[in-house]
């Protein structure tokens, strides 16, 4: 049994992650999960897939999660943007609030269809988790299985014991909070040469501190963000004038390149060390989101990135 259920790991935790908002509870989730179903592994019946009996189990688990959690948002959900010439980012809010990032390879399983593999990047991507999180828990649920997970409406129905009907009138009103969300990013194609050449640019650019360059890669309208301070910016003239300014202790940083989100990423070291998880979010050739998590304590590990660089 324990090797059957280590077979849907990496997909459970995909699905709790979009239920969630967070890697680290989304793992919570599914160990709990797992433990419910070795618990009751007597009781299953076989009357459905051991896949959709550990949904099932699962779905239930994030339900019981969410009545009590905080909805998690990213700091453009908070307020209006800020200025780059702020000298305050403003005190760190607590980690139950962020919609935070995750790793390619603990919420996306291994998929030989390159469509497949580009569409389970485009559902876990920072912009639409953040969206999900507007949605309440069941919707949420409905969107997800039968939007990602391309389950019927019958399947679902049955996994939330309702009716067909009450299925597909959740998921309208869910296609219709996401259709006022904005979502759109390009998800991360390693082989892909803009994207590539691109990512080069901003590694230079980067460890150079040449901020000429690096805001030359920017979108018109790009945003900063550093969770768990809830300061964000839009547009390069303010992004350049934080980075000369109070984000100056970032000249001299070195890059590690990771992937998050189906996007690509870096752990970012500062000559004092680990200073955060840069997720980027691109768009039509340009960078359209840099998003620097800062606890580096919990999520260098996670993403299996050194914690110093020698």
């Amino acid at each position: 049994m324990t090797a059957e259920l280590e077979a849907h790991r990496a997909e459970l935790t995909g699905y709790c992650y979009r239920m969630l908002g967070s890697a680290f509870d989304a793992e919570d989730a599914v160990q709990e999960a797992f433990i419910r179903a070795w618990r009751g592994a007597e009781q299953f019946e076989g009357r459905s897939s051991v896949r959709s009996w550990l949904y099932r189990i699962a779905t239930n688990v994030c339900l019981t999660m969410l009545t009590s959690a905080q909805r998690r948002v990213r700091p453009m959900d908070l307020g209006p943007a800020g200025s780059g010439t702020a000298t305050n980012p403003g005190e760190p809010r607590p980690d139950e609030i962020w919609v935070g990032p995750a790793p390619d390879d603990r919420v996306l399983p291994e998929r030989a269809d390159p469509a497949d593999v580009v569409a389970g990047r485009e559902s876990v991507r920072l912009a639409f988790v953040a969206a999900l999180q507007h949605l309440p828990a069941r919707q949420r649920a409905v969107l997800i299985l039968r939007e990602v997970l391309a389950w019927s409406a019958q399947e679902v129905a049955d996994l939330l014991d309702t009716s067909v009907a009450s299925v597909n009138s959740a998921l309208q009103r869910a296609r219709a909070t996401l259709a006022a969300a904005d979502v759109t990013a390009d998800v991360h194609r390693p082989l892909d040469d803009e994207q590539r050449a691109l990512l080069g640019r901003y590694v230079r650019a980067f460890e150079a501190y040449d901020l000429e360059a690096l805001t030359a890669l920017l979108h018109e309208d790009a945003t900063l963000s550093m969770p768990p301070l809830p300061l964000w910016l839009r547009g390069p003239a303010d992004i350049r004038a934080w980075m000369s300014g109070t984000g100056a202790g970032c000249a001299g940083s070195r890059l590690v390149p990771a992937v998050a989100n189906g996007m690509p990423a870096f752990g970012q070291y500062r000559t004092t060390g680990p200073w955060a998880l840069i997720v980027l979010e691109l768009s039509g050739g340009r960078i359209a989101g840099v998003n620097n998590f800062l606890d580096t304590a919990r999520l260098f590990p996670l993403f299996g990135l050194p914690d110093h660089l020698d």
